[in-house]
């Protein structure tokens, strides 16, 4: 699976998150670029995102997440085992 895979799978889960069909995240969407996204919704969005690609991120990763090309990195990383 390729960064661009990753991103057009996490596409439809920050839709369905947020419910909004028009979100289009990339490597450099931040929680600042999607108007719902707090910390309730980023728990949310984690928990979505690790059934979407059948991952586990560690607390560590969940705090210290700046941009959607982290947690790509880290989807990559343990899917590619």
């Amino acid at each position: 699976m390729d960064r661009q895979d990753i991103i057009d799978r996490l596409n439809e889960v920050f839709r369905d998150v947020f419910d909004d069909d028009e979100i289009e995240v990339d490597e450099e969407t931040t929680a600042d670029d999607i108007e719902d996204w707090d910390s309730i919704e980023h728990i949310n969005l984690i928990s979505a995102v690790e059934s979407e690609f059948g991952v586990r991120f560690k607390m560590g990763e969940v705090s210290g997440m700046n941009d959607v090309g982290e947690m790509i990195s880290i989807i990559e990383e343990r899917t590619e085992k």
